[in-house]
């Protein structure tokens, strides 16, 4: 906020550090996403995008004397910083955090579409990209890894465009929640609570799952892999019913902290619960119902 040249530097060097550091990868990168958003909610879709052609000006010239390959910087910008800088634009103009969520969940979407309309068979091209990830002195019984490739590949598309938004979504949230520190306090916290979308969404999610289960071939796999979206659409959700419903409670300040703790800690196994409490608020109204306060 104080100038182009400090937000073109967060923005580039936490890009690169999170290409360079596989354990705080998500994390950095989350961060300069985040960056990204708060300067184009801020200040707008200008001056985000000459944000984001400094960013790469800036991580161009940082790869080359670090030598690392220039395609890394491209793949950041088409996957990480443009979509980030287009949902938060949705968000500013249109002052709707539901919305903007949507629209990132369709972008998703599209682009496991175009994938399948472009490869004939992800599912073998994931195949064969993870039997390379096997070590040569894997100390399991290597057909059993292959086998379990096999059956995990078909939903690969899926689970990497749902990693992706996944991973913008909490951009997009970061970037939101420091403007609302700095210019609007308590907005964030508001808006994010109030998240929902449209019933018929829902149907559409049950829809898109009847199709995956009676088709089979590229049809079922596309519908796998767009309910796998719905699934990280309907899990952000969940986390605001929750939330909402947790702020309602006596030791409020205890019991969010502690759900997000949960999150993280037991992330594989909370995950889906949020998510079938998310969709189900789509009937229940769960933040407007009256429960035993303790």
């Amino acid at each position: 906020m104080r100038g182009r040249v400090e937000a073109v530097l967060v923005v580039s060097t936490l890009g690169l550090m999170s290409l360079q550091i596989a354990l705080l990868g998500m994390p950095l990168s989350i961060l300069s996403s985040g960056a990204v958003a708060l300067v184009t909610l801020r200040k707008g879709a200008t001056e985000g995008l000459i944000t984001i052609a400094g960013a790469s000006l800036a991580a161009i010239m940082l790869a080359t004397i670090i030598l690392m390959p220039y395609l890394f910087v491209a793949l950041y910008v088409l996957v990480v910083w443009l979509p980030i800088w287009l949902i938060a634009i949705v968000l500013r103009e249109g002052r709707q955090i539901s919305l903007a969520v949507e629209i990132a969940i369709l972008i998703g979407i599209v682009c496991v579409i175009g994938y399948y309309l472009f490869n004939a068979d992800p599912a073998l091209m994931w195949q064969q990209v993870m039997l390379k990830m096997i070590p040569a002195n894997a100390p399991v019984d290597v057909e059993t890894i292959k086998k379990m490739i096999a059956q995990f590949a078909p939903y690969m598309t899926g689970v990497t465009a749902a990693s992706a938004v996944f991973s913008i979504l909490l951009g997009l949230f970061l970037g939101r929640w420091w403007q609302a520190k700095l210019y609007n306090p308590g907005g964030f916290n508001q808006e994010f609570l109030g998240l929902r979308v449209q019933p018929r969404l829902a149907t559409i999610c049950i829809v898109i799952i009847g199709v995956a289960v009676v088709s089979s071939g590229a049809l079922s796999q596309i519908a796998w892999n767009t309910a796998i979206l719905l699934f990280v659409l309907y899990a952000f959700i969940g986390t605001a019913v929750i939330h909402s419903l947790l702020t309602k409670m006596k030791i409020s300040q205890y019991a969010v902290p502690m759900l997000y703790i949960t999150l993280v800690t037991l992330f594989r196994i909370m995950l889906p619960i949020v998510a079938i409490v998310g969709f189900s608020d789509t009937w229940l109204d769960l933040r407007n119902r009256n429960f035993n306060q303790t």
